[in-house]
């Protein structure tokens, strides 16, 4: 769905809501959770009917005024649309909060039904849990025994979800005690950006790409995702998962299952996420012969991280899908901290013909002929097409070119959601199509089982560089598309 297509009457508005965000005082509410409601109220996506709580635990509960100040603050700062007029009067004054503990969510639960009745009727609910991963359980448990999940309710958790396939199944399991998988939506903010979900329509609505999207075709598939930023002060939670657990797993692997999968029977949650899913059932064990591990020079001086720890910022991946489809063709994932770039890119390599009878400009080609589609997938996007053209002049001589498509430039962004703005829009209206799925998560930890088990060892690299050297052996025979060469000089006519 394009953003053209994203306007108040394309998209349904969802029932009356009673939202509670669990962290509400936290870092993700701030930058993105409040700012991303007030973004659906100003677009005529939130319920007609709504109000929203806050919830964190009493000892920091901050009061009902306070907290209508930092959501002020959070969309000022945060925001796309800036706070003022009627319809951020509206908004503050659904703005509640209740400070409450997983052994006694009696505030909780009073907030929750006082919201109800002024709403009157039968409202959804629906909670979203903006905490950090080891109050996943209790948090579930606390709904589970309050009564707050029993009617028409339903569950955001963030990720990670779990750091391993037994504490994945774990979390699962408790999930299951209290919440049917059909009201649990795990979300990942990578598959609700506009240009992840326009790969579908790039492959199945057009003729020009579908028939070549196969082995035969296609040589490699590279998904990167590099950062510049540092842990910035999170080594408490990145200790614990390291670039693998934070960005691989979660991020990359969807990535890569929407990119590999077949054509779904609909476009129905179930039938594109069976699909998805069928893809990592096909994909073996990561072999850890094929993956890179790394660490930035100066991490260890950061605070709070453990002397001598062999916790990995950068990771790169060569994996594999053995299906009809894909068999043969690698699939290299790298992603990491400090390094030389913020890019978000989807690389898909074809074959060369079978006969290069053009000679090819090595000055304006130094890494050969072109033939390969990029997808840009950091908002708002982009498509190129970069391959060979013939270079003015009486002789047949080759240079590098591109054709491309950036989305930002081709529709209206009038109604363009951001990532978390659709997700939850998403998980009001119920459609999980963009979320993961229980079986999905724990097969995807489970292929990454003897990577966990046995990592390899973390290898050195200097901030702004592209990660350990080494790390040009996953892409081999061919090179990671970035960083992307300097575009040669034109030659004058």
């Amino acid at each position: 769905m394009t953003a053209a297509t994203r306007g108040q009457a394309a998209m349904p508005r969802p029932d009356s809501h009673v939202i509670v965000v669990f962290g509400a005082t936290g870092d993700l509410a701030r930058r993105k959770l409040l700012p991303g409601l007030y973004g659906l109220a100003e677009a005529g996506l939130l319920p007609e009917r709504y109000q929203i709580i806050g919830t964190s635990p009493a000892a920091r509960a901050p009061s009902e005024a306070e907290f209508r100040a930092r959501a002020r603050d959070a969309v000022a700062q945060f925001g796309a649309r800036k706070p003022g007029g009627g319809q951020w009067q509206r908004f503050e004054d659904s703005l509640h909060y209740a400070g409450a503990d997983t052994g006694d969510p009696a505030p909780l639960v009073a907030a929750v039904r006082r919201a109800e009745q002024a709403l009157g009727g039968q409202p959804r609910r629906l909670f979203h849990l903006a905490v950090p991963p080891p109050a996943f359980e209790p948090v579930i448990g606390m709904l589970g025994a309050s009564g707050l999940a029993e009617g028409p309710s339903r569950v955001i958790i963030e990720k990670p979800f779990g750091t391993d396939l037994a504490s994945a199944r774990a979390l699962n399991a408790r999930i299951h005690q209290v919440f049917d998988e059909s009201q649990v939506f795990r979300i990942d903010h990578f598959l609700g950006k506009e240009s992840v979900d326009n790969i579908l329509a790039l492959r199945f609505a057009n003729g020009i790409f579908e028939p070549v999207w196969n082995r035969q075709h296609i040589s490699y598939v590279q998904i990167d995702v590099p950062e510049t930023l540092s842990i910035e002060g999170r080594a408490g939670f990145y200790e614990r998962t390291g670039a693998y657990r934070d960005m691989v797993v979660t991020h990359l692997l969807q990535v890569l299952g929407i990119v590999a999968m077949e054509p779904p029977a609909s476009l129905s949650a179930r039938a594109l996420r069976d699909e998805k899913e069928k893809v990592f059932e096909s994909m073996p064990p990561i072999d850890v012969r094929q993956v890179v591990r790394g660490q930035y020079a100066g991490y260890q001086d950061e605070p709070g991280v453990a002397p001598g720890t062999q916790t990995e910022t950068f990771v790169a991946v060569r994996a594999a899908v053995d299906n009809w489809r894909w068999s043969g063709v690698p699939f290299c994932l790298r992603t990491g901290k400090a390094l030389g770039a913020s890019r978000q890119l989807v690389t898909l390599g074809f074959h060369q013909p079978a006969i290069a009878m053009f000679p090819v400009d090595r000055e304006r080609c130094p890494d050969g002929p072109a033939n390969r589609l990029a997808i840009d997938f950091q908002d708002p996007g982009s498509i190129t097409a970069h391959f060979l053209a013939k270079e003015p002049g009486p002789q047949m001589v080759l240079g590098a070119a591109d054709m491309t498509f950036r989305y930002g430039e081709s529709f209206s962004a009038q109604h363009d959601l951001e990532g978390y703005q659709r997700l939850i829009h998403d998980a009001m209206l119920g459609d999980q199509t963009l979320f993961t799925r229980a079986d999905g998560i724990e097969r995807l930890w489970e292929i990454s089982g003897p990577l966990l088990d046995n990592p390899p060892p973390a290898e050195p690299y200097q901030k702004g560089s592209w990660g350990p050297e080494s790390a040009s052996r996953i892409a081999a025979p061919y090179r990671w598309s970035l960083p992307e060469p300097d575009p040669p000089a034109r030659r004058p006519a």
